[in-house]
């Protein structure tokens, strides 16, 4: 094989590689003879088939997968050879595939850059801790009391704030009544929320057996843009009567709902709390993390890399664009002023990804298969009842597979680089914690995992058909 580079520039390589004649009609009639000692034809013996036979029949189809294997091997060997960790697909393009003649190809792919890891000892980071307050505690056991309420029917009169009252009621918007604007035997708390503003309000002083029309407007921001704004009237028919009664929170409410008695209960709120609050907090320290590596990451980026990341990004932007959502900080900005911004974001992500990748590839960080089975089951968890369903998609798709191992190297570098940075520990209440900011500086996942995995992970040529 002759391996000529053509393209060097930054992480950009280009080479033309030439596979002796020799080399691929040795393949064809290995191949050919393999596929002689296996086929059945009528009027022939098995593996008597005569060599002309087969190569008029299967020729075609043989030569085909010669040169391809042949291309993916010789493409391989030569980043094995030159201790290339490819980035991208080598995207390969044929120049020559006569039978007769040499098989000639071109290879075009991007590097991963020479990354120098920083000094993880110089990054500060101050990790806040909280614990759950009193009134937290108490007012979601509260809450868990209320939801364990029960209804008590009244005599009839007219219902007062508070009451609830038991009705039907058809909504219309021009006349005509409108989907979901229809309810039988609904429990509605007078002058309660959960409904249109107004709606709850003008149900003051119904009583059973009562009707009642209510006009209302459907606020500007309403979920359904065909009713967003618009004014509507609801026909209303009181049936019942009814006060709510609100258990104690005591050990019978815990015991009801399947504790033990009222510690337990309290136990299990505090965890729950203290896990969302642990969950929080790490997604901050984890914002300064990745904020501080991002600094240090000065090095050079696959540009493919980058645009397959932007590609997806804007993908996003148009998509919630036809759903008429657009982000606050977007608003007033021109498609070319947005892309530039996008690019710089996608810049930035691939590189944290390199880096995250790199800081695992020189530590030997790796993601066990038993991890990558508890993701599976996590995320197969999320469908409840199709969980079977999932992992069978899993197990047919190993590129499905793939794309959990990038969440899993990004939190286990965190972890490593935790282990090493100077971190501070401060106290806040639950309060400032949520005040913190709170969307973690986003890493390319999938950069990550690549980076790490390399250059064990196998460069597969992405033929272009040119010839």
């Amino acid at each position: 094989m002759q391996v000529t580079e053509t393209l060097s520039d930054g992480l950009k390589r280009g080479y033309s590689v030439v596979v002796p004649a020799a080399d691929i009609e040795s393949r064809r009639s290995k191949r050919l003879a393999e596929l002689g000692r296996t086929l059945r034809l009528p009027g022939f013996r098995p593996g008597k088939v005569p060599a002309t036979v087969l190569t008029q029949r299967y020729g075609a189809s043989v030569t085909a997968e010669v040169l391809e294997q042949s291309i993916n091997e010789a493409t391989q060997e030569m980043l094995t050879d030159r201790g290339l960790r490819a980035a991208t697909q080598p995207r390969v393009a044929l120049v020559s595939a006569d039978p007769a003649r040499d098989l000639e190809f071109t290879v075009e792919l991007e590097l991963f850059p020479d990354i120098a890891l920083p000094d993880f000892s110089t990054i500060e980071i101050t990790r806040l801790k909280s614990e759950p307050s009193e009134e937290q505690i108490a007012r979601s056991l509260s809450d868990i009391a209320l939801r364990q309420r029960e209804f008590v029917e009244e005599e009839p009169r007219p219902a007062v704030k508070g009451d609830f009252l038991t009705v039907d009621f058809v909504g219309k918007v021009d006349g005509t009544p409108f989907p979901g604007g229809t309810g039988s035997g609904m429990n509605v708390e007078v002058a309660g929320p959960g409904f249109i503003p107004g709606f709850t309000e003008q149900m003051e002083g119904l009583s059973p057996g009562e009707s009642r029309t209510i006009e209302v407007a459907f606020p500007e921001a309403y979920g359904v843009a065909e009713l967003a704004g618009k004014p509507a009237t609801f026909e209303i028919t009181a049936k019942l009567l009814k006060r709510s009664v609100v258990p104690a929170a005591d050990d019978d409410l815990a015991r009801k709902i399947g504790f033990e008695g009222l510690d337990d209960l309290t136990a299990a709120v505090k965890r729950r709390y203290q896990n969302e609050i642990d969950q929080l907090a790490r997604l901050h320290t984890k914002r300064q993390l990745l904020d501080s590596l991002a600094d240090r990451a000065v090095f050079p980026v696959p540009q493919g890399m980058v645009e397959a990341e932007f590609a997806q990004i804007w993908e996003r932007v148009e998509a919630d664009r036809k759903d008429g959502k657009v982000d606050a900080d977007d608003v007033g900005k021109d498609d070319e002023t947005l892309k530039t911004e996008y690019r710089a974001i996608s810049e930035r992500r691939v590189r944290l990804g390199l880096l995250l990748g790199e800081i695992a590839r020189a530590n030997g960080i790796t993601v066990a298969q038993t991890e990558l089975t508890r993701a599976m089951q996590a995320e197969a968890a999320r469908y409840p009842g199709q969980e079977q369903k999932v992992i069978e998609l899993f197990r047919k798709n190993p590129d499905a597979v793939a794309r959990l191992r990038g969440p899993i190297v990004e939190e286990k570098v965190v972890d490593f680089v935790l282990e090493l940075a100077r971190v501070t520990d401060r106290m806040v209440t639950p309060e400032e914690l949520a005040r913190q900011p709170e969307t973690p500086l986003v890493a390319n996942q999938a950069a990550a995992a690549d980076a790490a995995a390399a250059p064990e992970a196998a460069a597969t040529p992405e033929a272009t058909g040119e010839a």
